[in-house]
């Protein structure tokens, strides 16, 4: 049960305002450094890996603390945890803003993810002790999903935009005086509200978690560079195993723990968290490579890049309540089974454009498929989700299934980037012996295969030989590109399997058996 001080009707609009606001920087810088990365590699002279670290240390730290961080706001008050995330992310907005290399902006990047994983829990629950049950509650997180979804739809489009007219700073910049309006309706116009029976913080987990997680994303991500039989690589590898293996057996053991093994008991609970580990990790690992593929390889600006996804996230948003309408008349199966298998097909289509081509006629139709996939899916599964548990337990299942599908594709970018590496190092080996190039240009190729796309033809040769580089740098990236969007697809069609095999027919409405 949650203590508030009973907001009047306009206190509650200002907080349903700040928690919004709030929780878009979070969802919004989650989105748009994507788009950004190809300027930022470049300026920060920037590898693979490293460019691949802007983005996991940022989704490492959130998706491993985020069920502590709203363990904490139920604990120690949800506005001031609400209050000390926002502050903190706009300070490390602006540390990330500054950086000056690689190293420093993924410091700065993995702070903020600690930020994010402590506003972001607090802002949901905020808007549930500061609105009764019934109708308004509903009105209120159904404008604060809507919300949300409507600034990570634009938020690349923004970024692109940042990008190209001002400095690829300016996409953290932006998060700054966004805070400081959620700061000042925070302290001004939000109650406080906490749990007061909030169990003890699992901090033990958190610690097993973040450790695991985190040796296990360094050892995929450094793997490619340093080959596997690297020592640094292995021990990496076998502490995230073997940490990962320690949090699910404490788990199992203590009495207050941050991921209840025990709601695993329900069918439906597992399938939806294995369809939604194998779905958003396609999701996640395949779409990182696209602004890439758009900017580098197909020469669109970077709004354009921004913008060349919008339809997905339009067409989502626009179908939710259609598709969240869908559990009510097949169950949760029918949607789940369904939903994914047209998503692989968008991943599938993603797989076919070459070089150049009408974005109507190469981008647009896989965009399209993928969204309708995702529309039919997301809305069900999130359902199904909390109607697999107690009522007192949705909270927990929710922030479960989040932390889940951060972490699927947390990994998704690290595994995708071996793939990618691969089949780049291969194709462009193969490429560049049809070219029978001169020895000191081929070296000065081949030092550059760890920025990937990011690759450019040595300065001081005939223009038909820089082209003809170019030309094999692209395609071999484009290899790299397509068979990460087919194993995407497989993936896919994985997470449909497992909603047939798991998944009940129709809506589990209560966990009957015990849970711990």
């Amino acid at each position: 049960m949650a203590t508030t001080s009973g907001p009047t009707d306009s206190s509650a609009r200002w907080v349903l305002i700040a928690t919004i606001l709030g929780s878009s920087m979070v969802f919004i810088d989650g989105s748009v450094v994507n788009v950004a990365l190809p300027t930022i590699q470049r300026e920060l002279s920037a590898d693979a890996a490293s460019t691949q670290w802007f983005v996991e240390s940022y989704a490492l730290l959130l998706a491993a603390l985020l069920l502590v961080g709203g363990a904490l706001g139920d604990k120690f008050g949800r506005r001031r945890l609400f209050i000390v995330g926002t502050a903190l992310f706009a300070i490390t907005s602006i540390w990330c803003g500054l950086a000056t290399n690689s190293g420093m902006l993924i410091a700065a990047r993995a702070a903020q993810g600690i930020a994010g994983a402590i506003l972001t829990p607090a802002s949901l629950a905020i808007i549930t002790a500061t609105y009764d049950k019934g109708p308004e509650r509903g009105r209120a997180i159904g404008s604060w999903s809507g919300f949300t979804a409507i600034t990570a739809a634009f938020g690349p489009v923004l970024g692109g935009w940042l990008v190209e007219q001002a400095s690829w700073r300016w996409i953290f910049f932006i998060n700054v005086p966004l805070a400081a309006i959620v700061l000042f309706l925070s302290l001004t116009r939000m109650p406080e509200s906490r749990d007061p029976d909030a169990q003890r913080i699992d901090w033990i987990g958190a610690t097993l978690t973040t450790l695991g997680l985190g040796a296990l994303v360094f050892g995929l991500i450094e793997a490619p560079a340093r080959g596997w039989s690297d020592t640094l690589v292995l021990v990496s590898l076998i502490t995230g195993v073997t940490a990962l293996i320690a949090f699910v057996i404490v788990e199992a053991r203590i009495d207050a723990p941050m991921m209840p093994l025990g709601l695993f008991r329900s069918r439906t609970f597992s399938g939806a968290n294995l369809l939604t580990l194998l779905l958003y990790a396609a999701l996640g690992g395949a779409l990182y490579y696209v602004p890439f593929v758009l900017i580098e390889v197909q020469g669109y600006s970077s709004t354009a890049a921004g913008a060349a996804l919008l339809p997905m996230v339009l067409l989502l948003f626009a179908l939710s309540r259609w598709s969240g309408g869908l559990i009510g008349t097949f169950g949760a199966k029918a949607p789940l089974v369904l939903g994914p298998i047209v998503a692989a097909g968008g991943f599938a289509l993603f797989a076919l454009p070459d070089g150049g081509g009408s974005y109507w006629t190469t981008w647009f139709p896989a965009t399209v498929v993928l969204g309708l996939g995702l529309a039919i899916t997301v809305a069900p599964l999130t359902t199904a989700v909390m109607s697999a548990v107690d009522e007192q337990r949705s909270g927990i299942a929710s922030g479960i299934n989040n932390a889940v599908s951060r972490t699927a594709s947390l990994l998704a970018i690290a595994f995708f980037g071996i793939v990618v590496s691969s089949v780049f190092d291969r194709d462009l080996t193969n490429r560049l012996d049809s070219l029978d190039l001169e020895p000191d240009v081929r070296t000065a190729v081949e030092v550059q295969t760890s920025d990937l796309a990011a690759a450019e033809p040595p300065s001081g040769i005939d223009e038909p030989t820089q082209l003809e580089i170019q030309n094999a740098i692209d395609t071999s990236f484009l290899s790299g590109f397509r068979t990460v969007m087919l194993i995407a697809a497989a993936m896919a069609v994985a997470s449909s399997l497992a909603a047939f095999l798991l998944i009940e027919g129709k809506v589990v409405t209560r966990q009957d058996e015990p849970t711990r």
